[in-house]
């Protein structure tokens, strides 16, 4: 038989952590000695090292207790449910500790490579150097927050550019960067834009937004802070669209 100092030092945790576990119900008192002293034995200590790898795994202690009275197939499914989450907790953390160290190297998200072959399109295009840089820092953007539908936003825009007519829009767009504001080309190109976005996604632009994103407008955002030109621009659109 130990003391409870010595359980806690056999375990690795400490005797306000043991009376804590007492105090909760997870761990039985146990039998006291002649002097009034708790004194453990190795059933005890079996059972302090499983508490204290659920409360190490993150469970609840409230839990921790449920599952030290389920009956044994009951705890081996609930083991098995904690597992499947720390492994896939583990994979989250193997995924930002990635980007952490390519950050350190100075690089962010890595496009894919169809990413990278529409970007060197865009030169063939006519496309200006200002918004070819501006086009890889915004997928760089959308593919780090939003991974599991950013390819399909790619293509969507780059069926978009593979139409002539509608490529000439954004090449316009492109070249209005350096426009002043108040120049009556940019109400002509808004009215051309907001004509083909009509006629792309029909009459309601509004209902196949993705209004629960924040990252459309971060990445019009990011646009307009550029150009006042491109400012206005978004203006106008968003008001003959009813945005």
């Amino acid at each position: 038989m130990i003391t409870i100092g010595q359980l806690a030092r056999y375990v690795g945790v400490s005797t306000k952590t043991i009376r804590v576990y007492h105090d909760k119900g997870l761990l039985p008192e146990p039998d006291r000695d002649a002097s009034g002293y708790r004194r453990y034995g190795a059933n005890d200590a079996i059972d302090l090292i499983k508490i204290r790898t659920l409360a190490e795994a993150g469970v609840p202690l409230a839990r921790i207790r449920d599952l030290r009275s389920a009956p044994d197939e009951q705890f081996q499914q609930a083991l098995r449910e904690l597992d499947d989450d720390l492994t896939a907790r583990i994979r989250g953390l193997r995924t930002t500790q990635g980007r952490l160290r390519r950050l350190a190297a100075g690089h962010l998200t890595p496009l894919p490579a169809e990413v990278g072959a529409h970007l060197e399109h865009l030169f063939d295009w006519g496309f200006t150097l200002r918004w070819v840089d501006l086009q890889r820092d915004l997928w760089i953007l959308v593919f780090a927050t939003h991974p599991d539908n950013a390819i399909t936003l790619f293509r969507d825009q780059a069926e978009t550019l593979a139409d002539p007519a509608l490529r000439q829009i954004y090449l316009d767009y492109d070249h209005a960067h350096d426009l002043d504001a108040g120049d009556p080309r940019i109400d002509h190109l808004a009215r051309r834009i907001v004509q083909a976005t009509r006629e792309r996604y029909g009459p309601d632009v509004s209902a196949v937004l993705d209004t629960s994103s924040e990252i459309p407008d971060l990445i019009q955002g990011t646009v307009n802070a550029s150009s006042p030109a491109w400012r206005r621009l978004d203006a106008l659109i968003r008001a003959q669209l009813g945005l």
